[in-house]
């Protein structure tokens, strides 16, 4: 019986962990005061997963997807496409 137990308590551990791995780095996403700011780290700015350039010419692609680092930084969505600070 203590080995179904013990068994069990390490089973429920090993999800624990996996389950709530990312959640730290949501609660840690970095905030910028400013686009320019943020082109320091992030020359293309930060997006969430999914999101898409609303844009007549070339679209940017190549931006940060990350949706604790969008959601931190959303003030500067200024045309709401779910891309803060894209750039060309």
């Amino acid at each position: 019986m203590k080995h179904a137990l013990k068994a069990v308590l390490v089973a429920v551990a090993a999800t624990c962990v996996v389950t709530t791995g990312s959640g730290a780095a949501d609660a840690t996403a970095r905030t910028f005061a400013n686009c320019t700011a943020m082109h320091r780290v992030y020359p293309h700015g930060v997006g969430k997963y999914g999101a898409h350039d609303r844009t007549s010419s070339t679209p940017v692609t190549n931006f940060k997807r990350s949706n604790a680092l969008y959601y931190a930084n959303r003030k500067s969505d200024r045309d709401g496409d779910r891309i803060a600070c894209e750039a060309r």
